[in-house]
């Protein structure tokens, strides 16, 4: 099995199970008896038999090998050798004693970007091979109606109705002030002698009207 696949399907195995602190090294440059060590922590003896056993099934599902196993009896540390790579199932307490990172850790590899990639490279290998880009993207284009079948712009219809809401306003008409003329001077003597006359025409008192009579004349005159 190629290595890039076998790292993606040992991970995909730890995932499974919930494996926690997933690290990848390549050991290529340091020796020459694997390319790949897998460091991964589980919390109890149960867990990281069940991550071995998880990476055991997986490998063997998808065409590998398994050389063999070791630690399974205590569940502290086991072992899973894969030939091109050594995965190390630990509990905390053994892996933070033993510190495996710092023997082997010089080149890590990148967990996520190794499962992109080996994900990718399958779908493009059973993917048909299609048209160009460019051919496609013509075909699915509708064919351009001519310039006379276009309907005519918006604008013109939003211009009509707003042309058509609009109405003259109506003219203002000016409206005169109402102006109060004082009565002239005539007028008012003779408001003032027809009040005289009514209080001469009074029985009693005859001789004080015929005097204010003579007072409004002269006021007149």
């Amino acid at each position: 099995m190629d290595i890039k696949k076998l790292q993606a399907v040992v991970v995909d195995a730890l995932e499974d199970v919930k494996g926690q602190d997933i690290v990848m090294f390549d050991t290529t440059h340091l020796t020459s008896l694997f390319d790949r060590i897998a460091v991964v922590s589980g919390t109890s003896n149960r867990q990281t038999k069940a991550l071995a056993a998880s990476v055991r099934d997986k490998v063997k599902e998808n065409g590998g090998d398994v050389v063999g196993l070791e630690g399974e009896d205590t569940g502290e540390w086991v072992l899973v050798d894969l030939g091109d790579m050594i995965v190390h199932i630990m509990q905390p307490a053994i892996r933070q004693y033993y510190r495996l990172e710092e023997i082997w850790g010089e080149k890590p590899v990148k967990l996520g970007a190794a499962k992109r990639k080996s994900t990718v490279e399958g779908k493009e290998a059973a993917a048909p091979k299609s048209k160009s880009k460019h051919l496609a993207a013509n075909q699915d284009e509708p064919e351009a109606k001519p310039v006379n079948e276009r309907k005519p712009a918006a604008r013109k219809t939003a211009a009509t109705k707003t042309t058509a809401a609009k109405k003259p306003a109506a003219p203002k008409v000016a409206v005169g002030k109402t102006v109060k003329v004082a009565p002239s001077k005539t007028a008012q003597a003779e408001v003032k002698a027809k009040r005289a006359a009514k209080a001469a025409a009074a029985p009693a008192d005859a001789e004080p009207a015929k005097k204010v009579i003579r007072r409004v004349k002269k006021a007149a005159e």
